[in-house]
């Protein structure tokens, strides 16, 4: 049986998995405010703090994919547009280890959290705002917090994903029309039948063009993927609260209905309709 004593033994100025980690910092910032403390708000806080994290990465990777579109290297978008979907994935698996608390254990602590609620979420509204997904009305809430609400301006005054890939494409010579590389950036970008049936020609021939149809695909994972964390998230919080109002204010499950037309990339749910029609 092994002593171990291969193994390093870490002095107090050794760089250490804990130190590195800021373990003992990050486990300090679970703060239960229920009294007596209910079991299940742990749980809610955890669960919450990670989606802060995974945020926080997800925006990290499209800090990536402007710099590789900024360097015309395709592939680079590609592979954190994987790792984005991978993230996504998770973030919706997380939703059933919430639902593992019962409505009557989240009412026990419930009323605590008010008038917090996850429309609050920064980092959430920033990610939306960098997908094109902008809306000014959504900086007045975030007057409370000066750092927060610089990082939602300057993401609503920033080119979105989307315009980068739309000033890629026009340097490889891909007709991307001048109003849209011109257009108003802080509006929500429409769908363009241009740019609807370009996709749709490299959808219908997809080895002519295959690291765009990649990319093309994953630009559609990542919109699908918020789309359904979205769903899970509405049948989540009719499964806690029904049609109850939300803590902060919202209509609750009837708002978070509201937010599953919205789409990322218009052009790429528009593409379906047309492949396998003749071209007019």
């Amino acid at each position: 049986m092994s002593d171990y004593s291969e193994f390093v033994k870490p002095d107090p100025q050794s760089m250490t998995y804990g130190k590195y980690l800021k373990v003992h910092d990050l486990l300090a910032l679970q703060e239960e405010l229920s009294s007596p403390k209910e079991h299940d708000e742990t749980l809610f806080i955890i669960i919450h703090q990670v989606y802060e994290l995974w945020f926080k990465q997800i925006l990290h990777e499209l800090d990536n994919m402007e710099n590789m579109l900024a360097d015309d290297k395709l592939m680079g978008m590609i592979r954190s547009l994987s790792r984005i979907a991978s993230i996504q994935r998770v973030l919706i698996q997380q939703i059933e280890i919430l639902e593992t608390m019962t409505p009557n254990e989240f009412n026990r602590f419930r009323s605590n959290l008010n008038p917090a609620s996850g429309f609050q979420s920064f980092q959430f509204r920033v990610l939306e705002f960098r997908l094109g997904m902008k809306n000014e009305a959504h900086l007045n809430f975030f007057a409370h917090d000066p750092r927060a609400h610089s990082q939602i301006d300057a993401a609503m005054k920033e080119p979105s994903i989307y315009d980068h890939f739309f000033a890629y494409l026009s340097r490889q010579g891909f007709p991307i029309p001048a109003k849209v590389l011109k257009r108003d950036i802080t509006q929500v970008h429409e769908a363009d039948p241009t740019i609807a049936r370009m996709f749709t020609d490299v959808y219908e021939k997809p080895d002519d063009n295959y690291q765009l149809y990649i990319a093309l695909e994953g630009l559609y994972n990542l919109d699908e993927f918020l789309i359904l964390w979205r769903f899970r998230h509405v049948q989540m919080v009719r499964r806690m609260i029904g049609d109850m109002g939300g803590t902060g204010g919202s209509l609750g499950a009837r708002y978070l209905q509201s937010t599953l037309s919205k789409s990322a990339f218009p052009e790429l749910w528009v593409v379906r309709n047309l492949l396998g029609k003749p071209k007019v």
